[in-house]
This record gives structure tokens, sequence and C-alpha cells, in this order.
């Protein structure tokens, strides 16, 4: 008879609970990934593989043990036992901070996802096709036309979660995305711009808005603005942002500064601030596993890799930070209740703090009324990048910029750059649009421990900003 992954995983749990530890977790998984990148409407590289594996974590005494195998035998299985608890037990007699893990109500349950056109059931050729019809939209009358890019990219399968408190959790995994990028050349300038879209989705979800033909479109109306476009403000001024780069920002400069390890280790901003002020009463900050919206709903995540259900945590409500997210060993360390963070970016990873789908909670205005309320000031779109460091600073480019003057677009800047520190830019919230929306990319991730890319959502509505600073520093 041929052993599973979950029965091997029921083999090394049983071993594990003989070693005198005090907690024992089993993770698995078989994933299959495939990713095709058309350039210039020829193939430039497809690749398909599947991830299988299995690893453990032991506890002792407040410290931790990991392994992990992809060679499933039972005499693989029982070494990478013997490593993790070994592991754990020599890191119990030095190490400094002690982990216990917080109290929870172990699940037993089966969960998958339910949508009209799985990727499994979509021929290659389609797929294929897709990327074409995106870039041939991009290309339009050809002038200018450096290159064009299409990329696809799609995971599915199950994780697996076992651990001695007699937790049984197995899960389906779907992410999926794609994006088409145009670069235009007129003499020695060079633009560049992309759109795209992801989640937990079928195929069905690339038409209408997000149809191949849109998202090459998008990309070239947008690099053509910017060839044209003249050159981008610097100083403050008044802003409205939307859902990508309002999503990046609280991902990236403030979700990462709520996470429990950089509390504990005093390197956050956020230490010691719990129930202050930060914010404006228009900047609501939600991080949750699974986000209840047919088109946006990021990335799917009803229990994170410690089989804790990933339930919604408000980091910021109307300004006053509330919370912060924790893994089992964290909320421990505190006697604070786990929140559902504790995630790795496959099994050959130890699982660590991490966001879910992080984004700012939309208001009641339209884009239109968001626009009219900026009246004079920028309107910047989605990012190409950025820079951000612990201390709550950031610079993020934004991928499209406008100047907008009595609430209607004027014209176009070439490129644009956003900068500040994450507690002024929240003061400076002074309205939300409804138009909610959290993305996901097989492409993209967070990075955090080296892990990368970890799926994760981001997103929000439109916001509108009193002040905003753009361009390079100011004398």
């Amino acid at each position: 008879m041929t052993l599973s992954t979950y029965d091997f995983m029921n083999y090394a749990l049983k071993i594990g609970e003989r070693s005198n530890v005090d907690l024992i977790e089993v993770r698995g998984e078989d994933i299959a990934h495939t990713t095709i990148i058309s350039e210039k409407m020829n193939l430039k590289d497809t690749r398909v593989f599947r991830r299988v594996g299995i690893g453990i974590r032991a506890y002792n005494t407040g410290a931790t043990g990991y392994s992990f195998t992809t060679l499933l035998t039972k005499k693989s299985i029982k070494m990478m036992v013997q490593n993790a608890v070994k592991a754990a037990k020599v890191a119990s007699s030095f190490a400094k901070l002690k982990l216990k893990p917080a109290k929870y109500d172990p699940i037993q349950c089966k969960h998958s996802l339910s949508v009209k056109k799985h990727p499994i059931n979509v021929e290659f050729e389609e797929k294929k096709e897709m990327l074409h019809r995106g870039e041939q939209s991009a290309k339009g009358d050809g002038v200018d036309v450096m290159t064009t890019q299409a990329r696809y990219g799609e995971a599915y399968g199950r994780k697996y979660f076992l651990n001695s408190e007699s937790a049984d959790i197995n899960r389906e995994v779907l992410l999926v995305s794609m994006g088409v990028t145009v670069v235009l050349k007129r003499g020695d300038l060079l633009t560049n711009a992309r759109d795209w879209h992801g989640g937990s989705l079928g195929l069905e979800v690339f038409r209408e808005e997000y149809a191949p033909e849109r998202l090459g479109q998008n990309a070239a109306k947008w690099a053509a603005e910017k060839l044209a476009g003249k050159k981008p403000p610097a100083g403050k001024f008044r802003a409205l942002i939307d859902n990508k780069l309002g999503g990046v920002m609280a991902h990236e400069s403030f979700g990462h500064l709520s996470e429990y390890d950089f509390i504990m280790t005093g390197g956050s901003p956020l230490s010691g601030k719990l129930n202050q002020k930060l914010g404006s009463e228009y900047a609501t900050i939600i991080d949750e596993g699974v986000v209840n919206h047919s088109l946006y709903p990021g990335f799917t995540l009803p229990f994170d890799d410690e089989g804790v259900e990933t339930r919604p945590v408000t980091l910021l409500n109307q300004g006053v930070l509330e919370n912060y997210l924790h893994l089992r060993g964290t909320a421990g360390a505190v006697n604070a209740e786990p929140t559902g963070n504790g995630r790795a970016v496959d099994f050959s990873f130890e699982p660590i703090c991490r966001m879910r789908n992080t984004y700012f909670t939309p208001g009641d205005l339209t884009v239109e009324e968001g626009l009219e309320l900026l009246r004079d000031g920028v309107y910047v779109c989605n990012t190409s990048g950025g820079q951000v460091a612990l201390d709550g600073t950031f610079l993020f480019k934004a991928i499209c910029g406008y100047w907008v003057e009595g609430g209607e677009p004027k014209y176009a800047f070439r490129d644009v750059a956003i900068r500040g520190h994450i507690f002024d830019f929240l003061k400076n919230v002074i309205g939300r649009c409804k138009d909610l929306k959290v993305y996901s990319s097989y492409f993209g991730g967070c990075g955090k421990g080296g892990q990368s890319p970890l799926p994760v959502g981001i997103g929000g509505p439109h916001l509108l900003l009193k002040e905003a600073t753009f361009g390079g520093e100011q004398g």
C-alpha cells in the first residue's frame, strides 16, 4: 500500500509524541505551481513543478527545533523528527527568550474553496492565449513600443496540519494572478507601466474589468501618459491614493511594525503605544485571513501554519492602536490570544509572525467625490517599488500620477514618488472611498525573514490625504 503525505505526517506525529517534549507540530503540503511568461508575443519561460514535503517543529521548555524532508520514507521521517527534537532540547538550555505556545482550541476540519473556473480544469493553451491577448492590446498601434510582457502564475493544492494537542486540519490552497507590462521608448526617454490582478480566485475573474485586453490597454495608456508627462512634483500637496498604493502602505509601512516579534525586541515604533491615537478617525487598518469579497478576496487563509483560525484583527481603529499580531509563541509569552499570524512560505521553514490580508477599511465616498474633495493636488496609483524602514519612514514610487485641478485630472507626471513617516501619513487621512479592493499576486508577496514570496493580500479603498510629501529632499 502506498502511503500518502498525510499518512507520513501521522507517522511523524506518533514518533514525536514519544520524544518527551512539550508540543509537536507537523505540517505537510502538496502544491502544484505553474508560471507562464510571454514576451513580444513569444513564450519566454514556462515552469511547472510540484512541491511535496513535511516539516516538524518540537517545543521544549520554551525553545523550538525545526526540521523538514522532501523524501517521504519512514527512515527519512524518523530522522526528521529526531533532528527537530534534538534541536529543541539543545536550544532550551541556552535560549534567553522563552516562547510557550498560548492555549487555544484545537480544530479538526477539511476546508475547500469554491470557484467557477479552477486552473486545474483549464488547458495550457487557453492560459497562453490569455497572455497573448493581453500583449496584443498592450502593443496597440505599435508606436513607441519597445517591448511587452505578460505573466501568469498559479498555485493550487492542499496543506495539512497535525499536532500533539489533537489538531487535524486539511485546507485547500489556491492563488492565481496575471499581469501585463509595456515599455515605451521615444528618443532617449523610456517609460513603463503594468496592470495586474490576482487572488484566491478562479480564472473566471479575468474578464470585463480584468480581462487580458483591459490589463494590456491600461498598461499601454499609463505608459503613454508618462511618456508625454511633466516633471514630477516636489513638496507637500493634498493627495488621493488608490487601492494598491494604500494597501502597500498598510502592509509595508504599518503592518510589519505591528508584528509582535518586532514589538518584543523593542525594534518597532509601535512598542508601548497600545491604545494610543496615532492617526485620524478615518484611518482603520484590518489584518484578516478570509476577506468576504467575490472579486477581491486577496489570499484566502482560513487557518495559519500553527493550526490557529485566522480571526480578523483590527490593528488601528479610527486612528487608535488596538492590537498587535501574534503567533502562538509570542501570544503565550504575554498572556495574549493568538491571532492566527504564524506563517511560513512552505514546509521547509518554521512559522514566524506574518501578515495575511492587510488593508484600510472603506468609507462612503465615490472615487469621483474623492477627486472633488481633493480639489487641487496629486492623484497617485499603484506602486513600482520603494523603500521602508523599521522606524516607520517610507518612499514609494507610483506607477502613475496626475496633477488635479478643481477635482479634474489635468496632466500626468512622468514619474512620481511619495515619501514620509507612517504616523504622519495616518494623521493626514481625511476621507475614504467605498471601493474596497484586496489583491494578491503569485509573483509578489512578503519577504520577511528570508521567506519569499509569501502570499499576502494588500488593498483598501482610495484614501484622501490632507497633505503628503512628494519628490526628493526639500530645502
